[in-house]
């Protein structure tokens, strides 16, 4: 490397510069966080040494006492915290400390509001770790070498959480990193030992490896002497104490550490399994959705542990996409400490492992819709559309899925999804053998559906979906309990025992009654129709248009056209109320061009009503205004 490569200065990554702006302006209302945050990456960066150092045992070989310090220095005004894990090279450094390589910043910096409080819940969140520095200094230093590394192969790295940093290479003999923190003048509190041992207690107890300090000097004599270094913490992996031992204030801290989140998870199992596969989970259910949890390639799952050595992050092969936002760690026995991801996929004990993981987590969140209802109503507005995905990727467990979906129905109050299948089986009327529902593009067009009036005539509770991914999970649900679905926008509406014989032969004698008038609509709307034909659920409405069984339904055609896949043209059948003041009209209307204008009137508005969009919506109000304007003479 030239003298001109060995120190430059580069500029911030433009979001990085925007959190930066928002660090130092103390967003966080609880400024001890960044300690909790350097001792997580302080912890990640020991724990991927370990994992490297199996196949290379040299990286162990200079300094194997595997430990986190913090110092204080009081006169300078700064905080030191080192670990002697994996470090940094120098691309490392400009590429971690410069940027935010995470999908959803963009999202992230467009979600906060202005309101301190709420945008500290927000950068809490979107887990911005090393920033947090920012919140105490106005300074920060970072210095590192690589395991692979030479002393003179080092760097530092150096900024003030402006609009640039310095880089410069420099000689360092302990493998690792140490990250200086000069503070601010106001932050003084955080330059007593004591006050960064508490926060060590609280935040970073659970952490595997020993965190150390210098002791506090307790009398003169003790002043004189070197201070001796003490272990702050227990470091003893959480998941492996008791939970007889663990208290809830423990559980919720580990989750923030294993999830870089700021707030407490909803819920959480530890478990350890012993006899044919030996191993513990301790897996949680965060409270909210990370930024990223739409995007299905984004990395996902569990820490991986072999025997108390860390493997590695993200190791998907543990539970089902369905379930993506599941946070936590496995630890296991039977698996080679080599193990990688493509034999993680080949294991056997793995799908056993997998199968039993994903049945923890379900019976987790049924424990948690029985037992706590404002919780669970929090966890299905994060996560109920994903969770929605799996009645179809998960075939073994699709029973336990549906009892965990919630939806909106005819019969709620307001507009929560807050009633689940069971509770619409049990308020379902005697005769009903089906479990009815209409999808729709949004909540107030199912509410407003015509294919519900015969319902509501009936007082028969009615499904509302309206969430995108609802007519793709219906396509692959046929039943729930015994109790087939049944889509009432279909052709083949079949009420059942909840229809008498006498309404039967009623309906009937209508169809019969008005043959005339569906050969001249039929005649007029031509090949817009599949068929026309009386109907006997409108009760309100004078039209509607309904699809075949077989055809794929509007919602899932909107999805598809709009992701740019180019689909058949759909035919409909279009259904005359034979009771409505506007279809007696039409059937006695003489005139060939005004019945064939009301005809198209109440083809469109059909297509209208349910949330579709006209060909020729100009031609519709043409029609519509001509219509008006011979009323109006």
């Amino acid at each position: 490397m030239t003298a001109a490569a060995q120190k430059e200065t580069l500029d911030f990554q433009t979001e990085a510069k925007q959190l930066l702006h928002l660090m130092i302006h103390s967003l966080y209302s609880n400024k001890e966080i960044f300690l909790r945050e350097l001792i997580s990456n302080a912890s990640d960066a020991i724990d991927k040494l370990r994992f490297e150092a199996l196949s290379k045992p040299e990286y162990l070989a200079e300094d194997s006492d595997l430990r986190i310090r913090i110092d204080v220095d009081k006169d300078a005004k700064t905080i030191t915290v080192t670990d002697n894990g994996i470090g940094m090279t120098r691309e490392e450094v400009v590429s971690h400390l410069g940027t935010i390589a995470r999908s959803g910043t963009a999202q992230f910096l467009q979600s906060l509001t202005g309101d301190q409080k709420k945008d500290a819940q927000l950068i809490g969140q979107f887990g911005v770790g090393f920033y947090s520095s920012f919140i105490v200094a106005d300074k920060v230093t970072v210095e590192s070498r690589a395991a692979s590394a030479s002393a003179a192969e080092a760097v530092r790295w150096t900024s003030t959480g402006e609009s640039a940093f310095e880089v410069e290479t420099i000689e360092r003999e302990a493998r690792g990193t140490s990250v200086i923190l000069h503070l601010n003048a106001d932050q003084g509190e955080f330059l007593d030992g004591w006050r960064l041992r508490n926060i060590v207690t609280k935040y970073a107890d659970h952490v595997s490896v020993p965190v150390v300090m210098k002791k506090e000097s307790l009398s003169d004599e003790d002043k004189e002497a070197e201070p001796e270094e003490e272990v702050v913490n227990s470091a003893k992996a959480l998941w492996t104490r008791p939970r007889t031992e663990v208290t809830d204030e423990e559980y919720n801290e580990f989750y923030k550490h294993v999830a870089h989140d700021y707030q407490d998870p909803l819920a959480w199992s530890h478990n350890k399994v012993e006899g044919k596969l030996d191993y513990t989970s301790l897996i949680y259910v965060p409270s909210h959705a990370p930024f990223d949890m739409w995007q299905r390639e984004a990395p996902r799952g569990l820490k991986l542990y072999v025997q108390r050595v860390f493997i590695m992050d993200d190791a998907e092969q543990f539970l089902p996409l369905y379930l993506r936002f599941i946070k936590g760690v496995v630890d296991s026995n039977d698996l080679s400490l080599n193990v990688s991801r493509e034999l993680l996929q080949k294991d056997p004990n793995i799908d056993s492992m997998r199968s039993a993981l994903t049945k923890r987590v379900l019976d987790m969140l049924a424990t948690l819709a029985k037992n706590d209802s404002e919780k669970y109503a929090q966890f299905w507005k994060e996560f109920g559309q994903v969770l929605k995905e799996g009645p179809a990727e998960d075939f073994s467990n699709r029973e336990r899925v549906l009892k965990l979906l919630r939806f909106t129905t005819t019969a709620s109050e307001g507009g929560e999804q807050d009633q689940s299948l069971d509770d619409y089986i049990g308020r379902m009327k005697e005769g009903q053998d089906k479990i009815y529902y209409v999808t729709a593009d949004n909540l107030q067009t199912a509410r407003n559906s015509p294919h519900l009036e015969v319902f509501k005539k009936k007082g028969i509770e009615v499904v509302l979906m309206c969430d995108r991914i609802d007519e793709w999970l219906m396509s692959h649900v046929n039943e729930y309990e015994g109790k087939h679905f049944q889509d009432v926008a279909r052709s083949t509406l079949d009420l059942g025992d909840l229809e008498d014989q006498e309404e039967k032969e009623a309906q009937q004698k209508v169809e019969k009654d008005f043959e005339k008038l569906v050969s001249r609509v039929k005649a007029v709307v031509g090949d817009q129709a599949e068929e026309v034909r009386i109907s006997h659920r409108l009760t309100d409405s004078p039209a509607c248009l309904v699809f075949n069984d077989e055809e794929m339904g509007l919602q899932m055609r909107k999805i598809l056209e709009a992701a740019g896949q180019k689909l058949p043209e759909a035919k409909r059948i279009f259904e005359l109320n034979p009771k409505h003041p506007l279809v007696e009209k039409l059937d006695s209307e003489a005139d060939e061009e005004r019945f064939r204008d009301l005809t198209l009137v109440l083809y469109d508005q059909a297509a209208l009503a349910e949330g579709g969009q006209l060909d020729d919506p100009t031609a519709y109000v043409h029609r519509l205004n001509k219509l008006l304007l011979e009323l109006s003479a």
